[in-house]
């Protein structure tokens, strides 16, 4: 079958969002349904390491229950974590963020339950724990692996991450235990979350005498908290080679406009999201409206504009690990996946993001 590729222009605000035109035959596809049709592809490679993941990945942390989530997340019933996980499968997600602080092995466990349930094996997907660095030295690593083990069996741990830098050990001593475990096999991979760029140097330098390469960093990282591309981590990254996994990228759910329509929304949060969400609601609002607009005019959802803006916009480098309270949520969050945004539509939001003073 033949096919014809136009471009035209579509006037979006003061500047112009491109609208290529795909004919297969007679038959018009606007530039929506050719991103839609032939997106890239969805995985990429977890830093140096042969892991690959899926773009989007299932932050877990709404699956502690009321011990630590409830300060944040309502609490999440076993059906709709079955009901969760299993349609972020459906969505193509293959990469699941859990915890030892998300209430000590419960949404470890939660998590194992839901993939088990799902028919999903040890190796088919790619799962991710934290070990809990606080009042602990690095030979904690060693001692509580059997935990973690224990809590996401009968799946294995694939990417072991330093949750915080905050041990009583050095990072070389804390690098050195990490190592261990993967010459044990007992991981696939490590990673560090919260780690400045000059630890997150000194994590890949310590792995590197052991031929091992730091796979990633977890920090917080969305269109309206950007800190990362300014205090040298984002850039710490790229020259390592070190996949950035965004955390908290809806910034806890304002990047989805719902609060900004109805207000009221607000007052029936956790305590912790309320403070975060009613802070930030009215300095949020130019970017949310324009993240509306754009989102029309690609046929999805504001969320999944901003979701898709922070997997595309460093190139391959970032994957996002939105969490879901819901199964429409993580459907939502896994299909920002089908479809990439123009260059300039990404540029737009960025200059907004600059002008409006998030960065």
């Amino acid at each position: 079958m033949d096919c014809c590729v136009m471009s035209t222009c579509l006037q979006f605000g003061s500047g112009l969002l491109h609208n290529r035109i795909i004919r297969f035959g007679s038959s018009p596809i606007t530039q929506r349904k050719y991103y839609l049709l032939f997106g890239a592809n969805t995985k990429r490679r977890l830093g140096k390491t042969e892991i690959w993941v899926s773009q989007i990945g299932l932050g877990c942390w709404q699956f502690s229950g009321a011990v630590i989530g409830s300060f944040y997340w309502d609490s999440v019933p076993v059906a709709k974590v079955d009901e969760i996980v299993r349609v972020s499968l459906e969505g193509g997600v293959n990469f699941f963020d859990t915890a030892e602080m998300y209430s000590f092995g419960r949404s470890e466990k939660m998590l194992s339950s839901a993939l088990t349930k799902a028919g999903i094996a040890d190796g088919k997907v790619v799962v991710a724990t934290k070990w809990l660095p606080y009042l602990r030295t690095a030979n904690s690593i060693r001692k509580t692996i059997s935990n973690r083990q224990a809590a996401l069996a009968p799946l294995g741990v694939d990417l072991y991450q330093v949750h915080n830098p905050r041990s009583i050990s050095s990072v070389e001593k804390q690098m050195s235990a990490m190592a261990d475990l993967v010459e044990q096999k007992k991981i696939r991979a490590i990673g560090v979350s919260n780690f400045s760029p000059e630890l997150m140097r000194r994590a890949h330098r310590a792995l590197a005498k052991r031929g091992i390469p730091l796979a990633s960093n977890q920090v917080r990282y969305s269109l309206l908290d950007r800190h990362i591309e300014t205090d040298g981590t984002l850039e710490a990254a790229k020259d390592l080679g070190v996949t950035i996994i965004a955390y908290s990228p809806l910034a806890q759910g304002l990047l989805t406009g719902r609060f900004h329509r109805d207000p009221s929304l607000i007052n029936k949060l956790p305590f912790m999201r309320r403070r975060i969400v009613r802070r930030m609601v009215e300095k949020s609002r130019p970017l949310v409206e324009m993240l509306g607009e754009v989102s029309t005019f690609y046929g999805v959802s504001a969320a999944q504009i901003a979701l898709n803006w922070l997997i595309n916009y460093n190139g391959d480098m970032v994957v996002a690990i939105p969490g879901a309270t819901r199964a429409e949520q993580a459907a939502q969050n896994a299909r920002a996946m089908s479809f990439t945004l123009s260059p300039p539509d990404m540029k737009r939001l960025d200059s907004l993001c600059t002008k409006s003073g998030v960065l």
